[in-house]
């Protein structure tokens, strides 16, 4: 990404919560046969060291990504929005986009297939959560564990991430105001970021 240093978002915890929020994620492989991107739920694995995430492949795609030969990139897109300048104040005409964005380098580890089980088994779960006939797993465990081998887990520690968190923190506490407001009307959780990092006490930066 863009290096933006006070946009620079370095707190791993807030890492760790931007995956919660955003579970949708991309894996970006640099194979022999050039990038190959898929996309897969993420969860992360809240009993390990700094930032781990549990996921899975679908069959064959853990061959073309050549999973657990070389080090992968995982990409976590927060909320994100256009901002018009409209917003700003007379004079200021360029228009930007705001956003929560996560990169996560490291090297996968395929889980075995109990393990790929169990990650699945927590994935469904975590998500069915919401629900209030959310369904598990364990419902029907042998046909379950079947569909499962079509799949390939995987257990990723981040190596180091880059993350960004671009909030309008280069405005005018007016301007970030009304930035807000308007973005609150179509996109209330990228409002609620801009809330967090900025509140009402944040100036402007240098």
């Amino acid at each position: 990404m863009r290096h933006t240093p006070h946009y620079l978002m370095t707190d791993p915890d807030e890492v760790k919560r931007l995956i919660r929020g955003n579970p949708w994620a991309t894996f970006v492989s640099p194979t022999t046969n050039g990038l190959v991107a898929s996309h897969y739920p993420v969860m992360v694995d809240e009993d390990a060291e700094g930032i781990t995430i549990v996921s899975h492949f679908g069959r064959p795609d853990d061959e073309l990504h050549e999973l657990g030969k070389h080090e992968i990139l995982v990409i976590i897109q927060g909320p994100h929005d256009y901002v018009s300048p409209s917003w700003y104040a007379p004079g200021d005409l360029v228009p930007t986009w705001n956003h929560v964005t996560a990169h996560l380098y490291g090297m996968p580890e395929i889980l075995s297939e109990e393990e790929n089980y169990q990650v699945l088994d927590r994935l469904t779960d975590y998500f069915e959560q919401h629900y209030p006939n959310g369904r598990h797993l364990s419902e029907d465990e042998a046909g379950t564990r079947r569909i499962a081998k079509g799949t390939i887990g995987l257990r990723m520690h981040v190596a180091r991430f880059d993350a960004r968190a671009k909030l309008s923190q280069n405005k005018t506490p007016e301007v970030i105001e009304n930035v807000t407001e308007h973005i609150a009307e179509s996109n209330p959780a990228l409002a609620h970021e801009m809330r967090r990092v900025n509140g009402p006490a944040k100036g402007q930066h240098p």
